[in-house]
């Protein structure tokens, strides 16, 4: 079977959790014996090598139209389906607050790829999307996909009450790396009053909250990521907010994460809104007490053996660091993890979805049209 994965333009060059996701499912499904490539959405692509499709970040439809139409192939879709409302309608600044916090979900959204066309050039690869809006060209996605793979079950009830449709869907985990992130042998080199973040520095990970949180506390907070693309204004504010117990380090190799989840006693992200959270799995693979948004799908993840804060509340998220720092990590959350979300796991899912696909009949009434 050959399978072609396709995300957004800037998958690479601002990479994200979706990066690790892509690449790591992919990587385990070679493995799986499936041959896998990755393509940006703005590239040209001959698709006739091809069983089917498999498109990442459903809330970017146009960067999806496209290739339907032209390929005329089945598809899965990995939604990766964040609500940035209570973010854009409480954080943004400027203009776009004013704007944003009286506007539909969907409206905001298509807003959103208008700007990133006008201020940082990105190409709008569906001339469909534009005609069509954000809610439609979403709705026709989900519609005629082949299969859903969210990471939850979480996100696919969030994803039918907000577009009003269901489909076929099988979760497909987020996961660690388990041969990389194994418990530190010796627990107690840990820094009790170390904590970290690791992620792209933006506004939807508040790490400004953070900051705000723990300036001048007795914790030490290792900020680990580099800014988003778009994002360098609020990469300069958080610096500019930082106490002298704060540092920054730019984005590292998750090989180079293990020495810094190791020393840690708490990883935290607080993020508006998380589907997973990629970092917080890591850490708690290794051992880290796990401070983590109550905003989201992370509940079924770490049910009762993470601490839960508020993002709009310095406070809670002080409070959460505290009650982390008390006491040991959950009993078992490390084992849990390395047993559940797996990379072999999520790859396995995938398989089996795609399996599903090929062998049942598929209407090609799209093939040869454009997008």
């Amino acid at each position: 079977m050959k399978v072609l994965f396709i995300s957004r333009s800037t998958l690479f060059s601002g990479q994200g959790g979706d990066t690790v996701q892509m690449m790591k499912t992919a990587e385990h499904l070679r493995k799986l014996g499936i041959d896998v490539d990755i393509r940006r959405c703005d590239e040209r692509i001959d698709y006739a090598p091809y069983d089917l499709l498999h498109f990442f970040n459903l809330i970017r439809p146009a960067d999806i139209l496209v290739h339907i139409f032209r390929s005329g192939k089945p598809y899965a879709v990995s939604p990766i389906f964040v609500d940035y409302a209570e973010f854009d309608a409480r954080i943004r600044t400027g203009q776009a607050r004013l704007v944003f916090r009286y506007l539909p979900a969907d409206w905001i959204e298509y807003l959103k790829v208008l700007g990133r066309r006008l201020h940082s050039g990105e190409r709008i690869v569906s001339t469909r999307y534009l005609v069509w809006g954000h809610r439609r060209s979403v709705r026709y996605i989900i519609r005629h996909a082949r299969c859903l793979l969210p990471n939850s079950h979480s996100e696919y009830r969030r994803l039918v009450a907000h577009f009003g449709l269901e489909q076929q869907y099988r979760v497909v985990p987020n996961a660690v790396e388990t041969g990389l992130f194994v418990p530190p042998a010796a627990e107690g080199d840990r820094d009790p009053r170390l904590v970290l973040c690791v992620g792209r520095i933006e506004g939807i990970k508040n790490q400004m909250g953070l900051i705000r949180a723990l300036n001048d506390s007795p914790y030490s907070l290792c900020l680990i990521g580099s800014p988003a693309p778009n994002q360098p204004a609020y990469h300069a504010a958080c610096q500019a907010l930082a106490a002298q117990n704060i540092r920054f380090i730019p984005q590292v190799s998750q090989e180079e994460l293990v020495r810094y989840y190791a020393a840690a006693g708490i990883h935290v992200l607080p993020s508006w809104f998380e589907t997973t959270g990629l970092s917080s799995l890591e850490a708690a693979a290794m051992g880290c007490r796990v401070v983590i948004t109550d905003k989201g799908d992370t509940r079924e993840y770490f049910g009762d053996e993470a601490v839960y804060c508020d993002p709009a509340s310095p406070e809670s998220i002080r409070d959460a660091v505290d009650r982390a720092a008390s006491g040991p990590p959950p009993e078992g959350l490390a084992r849990r993890i390395r047993e559940r979300f797996t990379w072999e796991r999520a790859a396995a899912e995938t398989a089996a979805a795609y399996q599903a696909i090929v062998s049942s009949p598929f209407p090609r009434t799209a093939a040869g049209t454009s997008g």
